[in-house]
């Protein structure tokens, strides 16, 4: 049964460039600024967690998600400060340490590190990887962050990273360790992995209904008692917009998701999307679109259905407009969220 004074609910950027009123787009950097605006924003409303993505590619505006980061801590108190996901694969788990300790410290204990094995390529090649040791990759890099994470001097031999002899890491977190998620696209090697370290869940659902993901929370469950660590709290992410107007709504998701997905599919080899297939993931699969009741009514039902203890919608997609995705934080702070908890409520009661 789901608590409900205990969810909480994020909002996730992947860095996507921002569209002025004109329809023209804004630069790398217009785009970055706005994005630490609306932490800004989503902090001062009361909203849990912000995550900020990382890419290497010219669609979006984030290659290095911390400093983002780094810029929304100095103007919010609150809110936890995530990527949507750091990719380990292709990264140095030293310096992912590192950075996220410094955050850690700059934030006043609010750095969350959501770690990944990238649905996108182009960072291997850019940093001199090799695609063919995708997995062993992520696996080694895991297992070095893992011993990293718990602050004491390391001795080290690996393949893809350096070899280390009681080699101590800076700067030290004040606080127990950095808390770190796994994001997860529904590869049950995947939860096993994230339940044998004991880190948290968050899947990523962006096409299809959630029901499919019933089978991989409870592989993770009976993973995690395999193992004798904790279960820990589920969290989900998934795509949408709100809008005050549910045609508003439906209409720019439309444009500016199909357009993000068709891009993406391009390498891919997906089938441009069709409106047919996008109806069907905003009625009951995995697209959150339309006015603040709809979005509400379907995200309480995600949750309900998969126990959840975090929801984080991404917003942002496509090239929408400031001013369109900041009204989309406000409508899921003030309205969406509050009604989610309502209809919760409303049925652990009944």
């Amino acid at each position: 049964m789901v608590n409900v004074n205990n969810l909480q609910f994020g909002i996730e950027t992947f860095g996507d460039i921002v569209s002025a009123e004109d329809g023209s787009l804004l630069t790398a950097g217009q785009s970055i600024r706005q994005i630490v605006k609306e932490g800004e924003l989503a902090d001062k409303l009361g909203i849990d967690v912000i995550g900020v993505g990382e890419h290497h590619r010219p669609d979006y505006s984030v290659s290095s998600p911390e400093v983002v980061l780094g810029a929304i801590a100095s103007v919010t108190q609150n809110i936890k400060l995530a990527t949507a996901v750091t990719v380990l694969s292709s990264d140095d788990p030293i310096r992912v340490y590192e950075r996220f300790a410094t955050l850690e410290g700059l934030s006043n204990g609010r750095a969350q590190v959501m770690l990944g094995r990238g649905s996108f390529t182009e960072s291997f090649p850019l940093f001199g990887y090799d695609l063919t040791d995708y997995d062993d990759l992520f696996n080694e890099k895991l297992e070095l962050y893992s011993q990293l994470i718990k602050e004491k001097p390391i001795t080290w031999h690996g393949k893809f990273t350096p070899s280390l002899k009681d080699q101590d890491v800076y700067p030290k977190t004040d606080y127990a360790g950095l808390e770190t998620y796994i994001g997860i696209g529904g590869s049950p090697e995947s939860i096993i992995r994230t339940a044998r370290y004991g880190y948290k869940v968050i899947l990523a659902i962006i096409g299809g209904q959630a029901d499919r993901f019933v089978p991989y929370i409870d592989l993770y469950k009976k993973a995690a008692a395999q193992y004798k660590m904790p279960i820990q709290p589920i969290a989900v992410h998934s795509h949408g917009f709100i809008a005050d107007d549910e045609e508003q709504a439906v209409a720019v998701a439309w444009k500016n998701i199909k357009a993000n997905f068709d891009r993406i599919g391009l390498t891919r080899g997906w089938a441009p999307m069709s409106r047919e297939q996008f109806d069907g993931e905003t009625k009951s699969g995995s697209f959150y679109v339309g006015n603040p009741e709809h979005v509400a009514q379907r995200i309480a039902r995600t949750i309900k259905l998969l126990d959840l203890g975090r929801f984080d919608l991404v917003y942002g997609a496509g090239n929408q407009t400031a001013a369109q995705r900041e009204r989309m934080i406000e409508l899921y702070a003030t309205k969406v969220i509050p009604r989610v908890k309502e209809i919760l409520t409303k049925e652990v009661v009944s």
